[in-house]
C-alpha cells in the first residue's frame, strides 16, 4: 500500500492548479491577478484530500469534481458574468482533462509505483523537475494553439480602461498588426492615444516623469523603434457593438500613435 504524504500531496495540488489556472487564462483570454490564482490554488488542493477517503463511487466523485471547478473558478476569475463563467469552468476543465489523461495513461501503461489513483485525484511521488517540465510543456503547447487560431474577427468595438476612479471609452481596433506583447508578464498590449494618457492619469505625457505603476515598453513599427509607457489598468473591458456583448481581458495598456483608437490583438476577443 503506497503511503500518501499530506504535505505532499498539498503542495502538488498548489502548484498544478496554479498552472491549470494560468492555462485557463491562457485560452479564455481572461485576466487572473496573481493573488487570486494563488488563494484559489490553495483553495483547490483542499479538495485533493478526497483520495484518502474510501472509494466514494464514479458519480459521487464527478459530482464533487464538478462543484470543485466551479467554485475555483469563480474564486479565481469572480461571477460578474455567468456566461464567462461557464466558459472558464469548461476551459477548466478541459485543461484538467488532458493533464489527468495524461498522466492516467502512464498509470495504465505502466503501473508505476509512484502515481496513486482514488475518487478522481492522483498523487505523484516523484521529481519536481519532471512535473514542472510537464506543466510548462502543456502551458506552452497551449500558447502556441493560440497563436495558430486567433484571426481578426469584423465588428465595431469599444474598450473602456478603469484604472482607480478614473474610466475612458475609446473606439476599438482588431488588428492583427499588434503583436506587441509585456515582456514581465506576458499579456498582450492596447496601444491607445496619447491624448488619452491626460484623461485617464490627469496629467500630461512626459516619458522622464511617468506616474507610479507606469514603465517603458520597447515597442517596433513601420515608422521606427522606441519606447512607450505601459501600465496595468485595474480592469479592461472589449465591448462588441454590433453584438453588444462585454468581455473583461487581460492586457496592459500602452500609449503610442494609434490614430486616435484602442489597437488590440483580436485574439483578446477569443473564447
Amino acid at each position: 500500500m503506497q503511503t500518501i504524504y499530506i504535505d505532499v500531496l498539498i503542495v502538488l495540488n498548489i502548484y498544478v492548479n496554479f498552472f491549470l489556472l494560468r492555462i485557463t487564462a491562457g485560452i479564455t483570454h481572461s485576466p487572473l491577478r496573481t493573488w487570486r490564482c494563488t488563494a484559489a490554488s490553495v483553495y483547490g488542493s483542499l479538495f485533493s484530500l478526497t483520495i484518502l477517503l474510501p472509494f466514494l463511487g464514479n458519480t459521487v466523485s464527478l459530482i464533487i469534481k464538478l462543484a470543485a471547478a466551479v467554485t475555483i473558478v469563480a474564486f479565481a476569475f469572480g461571477i460578474r458574468c455567468p456566461r464567462r463563467l461557464l466558459i472558464n469552468t469548461a476551459a477548466f476543465f478541459a485543461a484538467n482533462f488532458v493533464l489527468a489523461g495524461t498522466v492516467y495513461s502512464v498509470y495504465t501503461l505502466l503501473k508505476p509505483d509512484f502515481i496513486h489513483f482514488n475518487n478522481g485525484c492522483f498523487y505523484i511521488d516523484f521529481s519536481l523537475l519532471i512535473l514542472i517540465i510537464t506543466t510548462a510543456a502543456l502551458y506552452f503547447a497551449v500558447r502556441i494553439v493560440r497563436i495558430f487560431t486567433d484571426k481578426a474577427p469584423a465588428g465595431d468595438y469599444r474598450v473602456l480602461i478603469r484604472a482607480g476612479k478614473k474610466v475612458i471609452s475609446l473606439t476599438g481596433l482588431a488588428d492583427t498588426g499588434n503583436g506587441l506583447v509585456d515582456y514581465f508578464t506576458g499579456s498582450p498590449v492596447i496601444i491607445c492615444s496619447e491624448e488619452s494618457f491626460p484623461e485617464l492619469t490627469g496629467r500630461e505625457l512626459d516619458i522622464s516623469l511617468l506616474p507610479k505603476g507606469f514603465r517603458l515598453l520597447p515597442c517596433s513599427a513601420v515608422s521606427g523603434s522606441g519606447l512607450i509607457p505601459v501600465f496595468r489598468p485595474d480592469e479592461v473591458l472589449i465591448i462588441s457593438c454590433t453584438q453588444n456583448e462585454k468581455k473583461p481581458v487581460d492586457a496592459v495598456i500602452g500609449f503610442g500613435e494609434s490614430g486616435g483608437k484602442a489597437v488590440f490583438n483580436p485574439k483578446l476577443l477569443k473564447i
